[in-house]
């Protein structure tokens, strides 16, 4: 079940403790010198790193090109407010929660980016919630969405929009224009830890002061047998939805385009990166809803 969703234990080395790795005879040395734990202590630390949740090879994962294309014929899909992320567990909910807490945190909205925003409905949520027409910076990858999106969004009475067809790594966006930044559903497909680091430092400048961050998306658990509990959980809700074809079509989609990690890991993160807070709205199985702010 760990491979599942791009990871596996890491193979620990026997003479690895909290200190580092080690070979045997520097591990004696720090025992004589009082720096090494007790044989038991050190085993229970070695346990542990061999039970956590690691990420795999990213060589075979499907390319920004490959994303762009299969969500261009799904803009059908993605245009329901309720229904378009239905392989998401609580995906209403959480769209409701991190536009309503945007408002709380950021209660004076002029500028809004939408990452990765589909067929719009985060932004649509978030207009509505707000109550107040706002300037709307829409970017993806696919042109359809982007379009789909656009058309939806003046409808609301926001005149003001910004179309970018884009990766986030790339775009040449604004420093500091934003009051709040959305992000649903997107983030899973950075790869490495460079990539994630990269993409939260340039949401971080994208940011003005006060402005706020806001995240709902497929996460991995830190732990392997938790990763394969929380697993288990989505697959039972998938078949519920659909049957057992469908849960598996999910599946092979997040191994072939997917590599989530840890809400810990991205909340920890965002604290690097500068955000002065971090909260975490909601976690049900795989998915969580989270943000953060600056000051």
């Amino acid at each position: 079940m760990s491979d599942a969703i791009n990871g596996e234990p890491r193979e620990i080395d026997p003479g690895e403790n909290v200190d580092g790795p080690c070979t045997p005879e520097e591990r004696e040395q720090r025992r004589q010198s009082g720096h090494v734990e007790s044989d038991d202590r050190l085993l229970r630390r070695e346990h542990a790193a061999e039970l956590k949740y690691r990420p795999k090879d990213f060589s075979a994962k499907s390319t920004t090109r490959d994303i762009a294309e299969r969500f261009d014929g799904d803009v059908e899909r993605f245009s329901n407010l309720e229904t378009g992320q239905s392989a998401t567990i609580d995906a209403p909910l959480s769209m409701q929660l991190i536009t309503e807490a945007a408002v709380q945190i950021t209660p004076s909205i002029e500028r809004v980016l939408d990452l990765g925003c589909g067929a719009g409905n985060n932004t649509l949520k978030l207009r509505e919630v707000y109550g107040k027409p706002f300037h709307s910076d829409l970017l993806d990858l696919s042109g359809p969405m982007l379009e789909r999106a656009e058309q939806r969004v003046r409808k609301t009475g926001i005149d003001s929009v910004t179309a970018w067809q884009a990766d986030l790594r790339d775009a040449d966006l604004p420093k500091e224009s934003y009051d709040v930044i959305l992000a649903a559903a997107v983030l899973h497909h950075l790869r490495d830890d460079a990539d994630w680091q990269a993409a939260f430092e340039k949401v971080y400048s994208l940011l003005r002061p006060g402005g706020s961050f806001w995240i709902t998306d497929l996460v991995v658990q830190e732990t392997v047998p938790i990763h394969e509990l929380m697993w288990s959980r989505y697959g039972d809700y998938l078949e519920g939805i659909g049957g057992a074809e469908y849960r598996q079509t999910v599946f092979d989609y997040i191994e072939r385009e997917d590599s989530p990690r840890p809400v810990t890991y991205q909340l920890d993160l965002l604290r690097r990166v500068g955000f002065t807070h971090v909260e975490l709205l909601h976690k049900n199985s795989c998915f969580a809803a989270f943000g953060a702010w600056k000051e």
